[in-house]
């Protein structure tokens, strides 16, 4: 830095070198970060560097006699700064008007210039006292601060002014700290588990350690962590933990800089690959493998944090807030105490004398609502003694039978298994769960981490006992009153997804999971049975409602066959609702819920016959009560069978009576074609799309492309020809919100559509950029093709993206392929869709035809993400 004393004090020339200055020293940062330097000695490094050129600046442009003081706050201020972290300066004034503000913005543009990042502000020493009394968060900012230019008097004056405990007292200061942390996690949904989780701002990340150290320094008066060990509130050990994971994510936050060149404190998908080949776990070219490795790290080492900061906070509590001494406090039992409304172990030894006392404490906590929490000391004393669960704690009647009249309980259930999660004791009950603990799945369909979404379909099956959100749940509240023992659908969540990332059938494996654990528990044999059944079949009913035709007796014969008895099916489809609500926020919605509902209704009708019902008696009933509907409505019978002698047979299949009503009145009235319709099923929270209209090879490619221009998500498509060459196809489609049609969409597509097909002519729609959060997703499609019934399945699997059933639809065309049905079906952003299609003479495609498609496919579809 020997050069700082030759820089000019003209603007330009100088914002010019201090950025050549502050690239140089980035690029030496760089290679000290790549050789494993210390990260603290980085951090501090990068702040000291940016001190001299920020100071050189100040020394040229600062007015020389206005008695200004140049401070450092925030980051800045602790001498910590990533690689593209912000410049925080408070810049003291006197309190008189003079002011040379002409200086003082030629100071911070040349910071801009020169790329440092600077954010500042002006006040006077009052100004910094008003605006420390009314903002916790400015309070902070100026605790932290320290003087960087100047004499120093305005500084003192500052610190003194606002570090007085009239202005801030410990215990509003804790309470306000405490709040904005809420408020922060709230945010983040409570928590550390997001796909893309935030570095600084979510739980377990960087802010929350922040705010043990801004707490202990307001109470305690000491700028390090190691004060609480002093003070007795951390144990070295702690300490030590918490200091390594500050460190990582310091580390981790750096790189992350570095690759997205900007101050990015998210792990955005696209950064997660890089940086899990960055740390050392692989190559994520052709596996996912090394990415869920990475992040399952990511996420242990925030939760261990999450639950330090939580024990911490509850120990600040504890000695700051005096007004909670109120609450009451008395013995509970021979163990445990109330003390000032939180749950306390009496004897500090009373675990190792009595192991069975771990388990017991959560079963207090559900037995006593009273009870606020936890205390410090006690939790603490519970990660301490974790080691006593061992294999012989854990086949131990006694405890096995404290943990099942837990799930037994009519109230906190949910609570106390979150709880036992974060303070360990799930995962060193069921060390199979251990491994689960921080899993995520680099998808965008599995929100949570496997180990949150377990806890997620508790937390729901629970709302269905409750009652809770009838309006979306109003089915599965319904069932749930019918389960006799809802402890047993409490196992089958906890085991459903325990053998994820193991490789082979999780569902297989979590049953072997089941079987061992609840062959311990005192429960009758048919409750064991049903739960190693329910892990094992979990998935059997989305799948079957969401990927076949249940309108199809077949299928619905094949899967009550599966399911067996009504009482099977009843925790199947609760169980099949809370997994899939706690699957993702959006996932759940009033379609998917109509499916699973169809399919319950008609498989509680299999199983109530004698014999099964076959398709040509199904088609005749469907064809027998829409005819009926018809005749009820004024229609004759003379206009309804030359109307329906066109239509296959597979279409009194593929519609229900009240498809075919609906369709069959707009036929029989159209007084000309193309005829296209839409109506709205509120119940269902879709809108149906009919089209009729002459067919020909490009007519699916020109609803799709429309489809796709208005931004409409298409849920299914029946897709059906007529003996006499007319479409007559039905979409179930979504606005963008996940709505149905409004009145003025649906007549803006109706008119759009009839000008389309009658001109006959395909125009693919321009290109259009996939989405961010899409793009590390964006890879070969599978597609399959293989003979059946005398044509052509074609079966997609492929991340859904703008544009997709378009592409797919102009591939058709493109290839010479004629499309007879499609099922169409979405889950997150994978869609899987099903196509029938042939050649121009409605046979089976050949090879030649086979590979031609699938180029045109591949042509569109395999679309390389970053």
């Amino acid at each position: 830095m020997a050069a700082l004393s030759e820089l000019p004090a003209e603007s330009t020339t100088l914002a010019r070198a201090l950025s050549s200055m502050r690239k140089d020293a980035d690029v030496e940062l760089h290679r000290a970060f790549e050789s494993v330097t210390d990260i603290r000695e980085l951090v501090h490094a990068r702040a000291w560097v940016l001190e001299q050129l920020v100071l050189a600046a100040w020394e040229r442009l600062a007015p020389a006699d206005g008695g200004l003081e140049l401070c450092a706050v925030g980051g800045f201020g602790r001498g910590e700064l990533h690689p593209h972290s912000d410049v925080d300066l408070l810049i003291l004034r006197p309190d008189s008007n003079d002011l040379d503000e002409a200086a003082l913005e030629r100071f911070i543009q040349v910071l801009w210039d020169a790329d440092l990042h600077p954010g500042q502000s002006v006040r006077t020493v009052p100004e910094c006292v008003t605006e420390a009394g009314g903002d916790v968060g400015v309070a902070t900012n100026l605790m932290e601060s320290r003087l960087l230019a100047g004499d120093g008097v305005l500084f003192e004056a500052m610190r003194k002014a606002t570090d007085a405990p009239a202005l801030w007292p410990a215990a509003e200061f804790f309470s306000a700290k405490s709040e904005e942390q809420e408020e922060r996690h709230a945010h983040f949904e409570d928590t550390i588990y997001n796909l893309e989780p935030n570095l600084k701002e979510g739980p377990g990340g960087l802010r929350d350690l922040q705010m043990i150290a801004w707490v202990t320094r307001r109470h305690f008066g000491t700028s390090t962590l190691h004060g609480l060990v002093e003070h007795e509130f951390l144990s070295e050990r702690e300490h030590e933990d918490l200091v390594a994971g500050r460190e990582y994510l310091w580390r981790l936050r750096w790189a992350l800089h570095e690759q997205a060149g900007r101050a990015e404190e998210r792990l955005l998908f696209e950064h997660q690959r890089r940086l899990a080949e960055q740390f050392g776990f692989g190559d994520c070219s052709e596996s996912n493998q090394p990415v869920e490795r990475f992040m399952q790290g990511y996420y242990r080492h925030v939760m261990q944090l999450a639950r330090l900061n939580e024990r911490l906070l509850q120990a600040f509590e504890e000695e700051l807030l005096v007004g909670r001494r109120h609450l009451p406090s008395a013995d509970i039992d021979e163990h445990f105490r109330l003390h000032h409304g939180y749950l306390e172990l009496k004897d500090p030894h009373a675990f190792v004398l009595k192991p069975q006392l771990i388990m017991h404490l959560f079963l207090v906590l559900s037995d006593h609502p009273e009870v606020r929490g936890v205390r410090a000391n006690t939790i603490r004393l519970v990660r301490d003694h974790l080691y006593l669960i061992d294999e012989q704690y854990r086949t131990d009647p006694a405890v096995l039978a404290i943990f099942l009249e837990l799930l037994r309980r009519e109230r906190r259930v949910y609570s106390q298994l979150a709880r036992m999660n974060r303070y360990g004791v799930l995962a060193a009950l069921l060390p199979p769960f251990a491994q689960i603990t921080g899993r995520m799945q680099f998808d965008l369909f599995h929100v949570y981490t496997v180990d949150q979404h377990t806890l997620f379909v508790i937390r729901n099956l629970r709302r269905f006992a409750y009652a809770k959100h009838p309006d979306r749940f109003a089915h599965a509240i319904e069932i749930f009153e019918r389960i006799a023992r809802p402890e047993v659908l409490y196992l089958a969540a906890l085991f459903h997804d325990i053998a994820k990332g193991r490789g082979g059938d999780h569902s297989e494996l979590g049953a072997v999971d089941a079987r061992e654990f609840v062959d311990r528990l005192d429960m009758p044999e048919e409750d064991r049975e049903l739960v190693v059944w329910l892990v094992r079949e979990h998935l059997i009913m989305s799948r079957t409602s969401q990927r076949e035709d249940i309108s199809d007796p077949e299928v619905v014969n094949r899967f009550a066959d599966a399911v067996g008895t009504r009482n099977r099916l009843d925790h199947l489809f609760v169980l099949t609702v809370a997994d899939i609500a706690a699957t993702s926020p959006k996932l759940w919605n009033s379609w998917r819920d109509s499916l699973l509902w169809e399919l319950y209704v008609a498989t509680v009708q299999a199983l109530e016959r004698d014999q099964p019902v076959d398709r040509q008696t199904s088609l005749d009933e469907t064809r027998a009560e829409a005819k009926q509907w018809l005749l009820d409505q004024g229609r004759d019978r003379a206009e309804i069978d030359p109307c329906w002698s066109q239509l296959p047979d597979r279409a009194f299949l593929r519609l229900d009576p009240e498809q075919l009503v609906w369709t069959t009145q707009l036929v029989l009235a159209a007084e000309d074609l193309p005829r296209v319709a839409c109506q709205r099923h509120d119940d269902k929270g879709i809108s149906e799309v009919f089209v009729h209209a002459e067919d020909f090879p490009g007519l699916f490619a020109v609803v799709a492309r429309e489809l796709d221009r208005m931004q409409l998500n298409v849920l299914a498509a029946r897709v059906i020809t007529t003996r006499d060459g007319k479409s007559w196809d039905i979409f179930q489609v979504m606005d963008a919100n996940s709505q149905p049609l409004n009145d003025s969409d649906s007549s803006r597509l109706e008119h759009s559509l009839v000008e389309q097909l009658a001109a006959k002519q395909v125009r693919p729609l321009p290109p259009r950029p996939v989405p961010r959060r899409l793009q590390p997703f964006m890879g070969k499609a599978e597609i399959d093709l293989r003979r059946t019934d005398g044509m052509t399945e074609l079966e997609i699997a492929a991340t859904d993206r703008p544009g997709l059933l378009s592409a797919i639809a102009e591939a058709l065309v493109a290839s010479g392929a004629r499309l007879h049905d499609a099922r169409v079906a979405t889950f997150g952003q994978r869609v899987e869709d099903v196509f029938t299609v042939s050649d121009a003479d409605g046979g089976a495609l050949g090879e030649e035809a086979c590979t031609r498609l699938e180029a045109e496919l591949r042509k569109r579809l395999d679309v390389r993400g970053k």
